[in-house]
Parts: C-alpha cells; structure tokens; sequence
C-alpha cells in the first residue's frame, strides 16, 4: 500500500512538474518580459564620481530602490528583468555617502576612468511672437471691423441725445 502510494504521489509531482516546464515553453505563446526595479546602465554609472553629493546622483540615477533605516547614508538601485524563455537577470549597485557626498560605489557596475558627458539632442526653437490685437473668432469671421464701426456709431449717437442745457443757477436771487 505504501509503495503504490508512495509511487502515486512521485508520478504526480512528475506529471505537475513538467506541465509547468511544457506550459511555459509553449510555441506561439506571448509572455511578457517583466522588469523591475530601478534601469541601471553603465553610462550612468560612467557619471558618477567622487564628492557629487546627493542632489546630484539623485539627478542622474533617480531615487534608490531600497531606503534602508539603518544604513541612511547607503543607497541601494535593484534592477530584475525576466525575459521570455530565459533566466532572470539581476543587476544590483550600491552607493556610500558620507557628509552627503559619495564615498564609494559597489555592486555589479564599476564607474569609468574618464567621465562620460551626457550628448544634448534638445534643439532651440524660435517660436514667432503672437498677434493679440484680435481674438481668434475675430480672426476667423473678420467682423472686428464692424462691430468697432457698430459701436462708434452707438457712441456717437447717445452723446448728442444725452446733452440737455442746464440753466445757470448762479445769477438767480434767493
């Protein structure tokens, strides 16, 4: 009883095991690669050197993925990716400060000897300045032209009905 059973359970465990491995390497089947954690590459690292102070990495690395309570002046930057078919890579680096400047770096990236610059592809663009004399329906219809003439008329038309004489009190006796 004991070896059939024990032999049940071992061609279960089998069978589970290789419907994993057979499901996963499915032709024709989508997965998605899953990344986690901070993108570390090395030309980030390259930026990196000694003295920056914490602004600064912060500027070119982000914010570190762990934020441990004991260690405040180490940061840590994790970085998983699982690709499909493939083992999980994962990629770790470790920042030291002191008096918030960087000390020292240590993890699975190591800074260059020469400093990398960081190339530019912003272009500057002359943006012409905006005409505000109209607004854009007044541009659109072209009735600015008439309804400035349409009041000036109006304007001009009350002034003459509104003017009445008034009689010079001044002169008159009490």
């Amino acid at each position: 009883m004991r070896k059939t059973l024990f032999s049940l359970s071992l061609l279960t465990s089998l069978s589970l095991t290789s419907c994993s491995t057979i499901l996963n390497h499915l032709p024709g089947v989508y997965h998605i690669d899953v990344q986690q954690g901070n993108i570390i590459e090395q030309s980030m690292v390259d930026q990196l050197r000694p003295g920056m102070n914490k602004r600064q990495v912060l500027f070119i690395m982000g914010s570190p993925m762990m934020d441990n309570i004991f260690h405040k002046n180490r940061w840590d930057y994790l970085y998983s990716n699982h690709p499909t078919g493939e083992d999980t890579v994962q990629k770790q680096l470790s920042l030291f400060f002191e008096n918030d400047q960087i000390v020292g770096i240590q993890g699975d990236y190591r800074p260059g000897k020469t400093p990398a610059l960081r190339v530019s592809n912003e272009m500057i663009v002359d943006i012409p300045k905006r005409d505000l004399d109209k607004t854009l329906w007044e541009k659109i219809t072209g009735l600015s032209n008439i309804f400035n003439f349409m009041s000036a008329d109006t304007a001009t038309k009350n002034s003459k009905s509104d003017v009445k004489s008034i009689p010079n009190t001044d002169n008159l006796p009490l």
